[in-house]
This record gives structure tokens, C-alpha cells and sequence, in this order.
């Protein structure tokens, strides 16, 4: 069993997803947004890590999944939204966590099937896909679709892994 922290990192809403998977069993284990406020930037990066340290020490995951900084039209909600995962970054490696990385559009990839996916369908199918009894909060949501992202590809890079090892040693 493997537990994963998927993080969708912001600056005003922090959402986090961990998930439970074994080979491509799925299951839900926690989920929330971390509302980081209108106050000073500083201030907002401090409930960040503290909020996921907190959760890395509760739920103690093997592994976390972030999503990458895309290129915004604004310069400076591009740098702000990569503070807010430098903060969530250190909480989660002071605790010797792996961090690995994904791109919005591959997320949306996997949860959804097509990478122009809109929040609404990624909240639809993250409640599908975890059979999850009520719709999930936005940023809680795309936190889940970040873990299911990591599990997906973990999942297939084991199975090519061993696909090209069979491969090789029957020539």
C-alpha cells in the first residue's frame, strides 16, 4: 500500500488530496482546502507549510504529487503561486517525503481524459473515481485529481518497467 499527498498549491486556497493505492485500487483517505487568507503574502506562505506539515505528520504519506507552476499572464500571480509550492515543497521534505511534479494539463489527463478539462469535470470525476458520496470542495478536488495523477502514472511506469524487462530477457 502507498500513501500519496497530491497538492494543488495557491496562494489564497491550498487544496490537498491523499489517496491510498495498491496496484490500480484507488481509495480515499483525507481531503480539505487550506484557506490561506487576504493577509500579509508572508503570513499566507506560513499556514501553507504549516497546514501540510501538519498533515504529512497526521497521515504520513510515502510520497506527494504537486502541480507545476503554468505560465500565467501575470508575471507575479506565477511567482506567488511558485512561493506557495516552495512552501508546501519544504513542509513536505522536512518530513522525507518524495515529491514529484506534473503539469495542470497531464492532471487533467488522467482524471479526466482530455487536458483543456474545466474545474467542474475534474470535481465530477474525482467524486466518481473515489466513489465519494458528495461533491468535493474546487481546490480540494484538483488536491485529489494531483494524488490519482501520481497513482496513474506510477501504476504504468511499473507495468512498462516490467513489460521491458519480460521483453528483453526472452532474446
Amino acid at each position: 500500500m502507498l500513501r500519496i499527498i497530491g497538492i494543488d498549491p495557491g496562494s489564497r486556497f491550498t487544496g490537498v488530496g491523499i489517496i491510498d493505492t495498491q496496484d490500480q485500487k484507488i481509495q480515499h483517505v483525507h481531503h480539505q482546502t487550506i484557506a490561506c487568507g487576504d493577509g500579509d503574502f508572508p503570513d499566507r506562505l506560513k499556514t501553507i507549510f504549516v497546514a501540510v506539515n501538519e498533515l504529512v505528520q497526521q497521515f504520513r504519506p510515502h510520497e506527494m504529487a504537486i502541480e507545476n507552476v503554468f505560465m500565467a499572464k501575470n508575471a507575479n500571480a506565477a511567482l506567488k503561486l511558485g512561493q506557495a509550492r516552495g512552501a508546501a515543497i519544504c513542509a513536505t521534505v522536512a518530513n522525507d517525503v518524495v515529491v514529484h511534479e506534473y503539469a495542470p494539463k497531464a492532471i487533467k489527463q488522467a482524471v479526466v481524459g482530455k487536458g483543456g478539462a474545466d474545474k467542474k469535470q475534474v470535481q465530477y470525476m474525482v467524486q466518481l473515481l473515489l466513489n465519494l458520496p458528495e461533491k468535493v470542495q474546487n481546490d480540494a478536488a484538483d488536491g485529489l485529481a494531483v494524488a490519482i495523477c501520481h497513482a496513474n502514472n506510477r501504476w504504468a511506469q511499473q507495468r512498462l518497467v516490467a513489460n521491458n524487462t519480460s521483453n528483453w530477457r526472452k532474446f
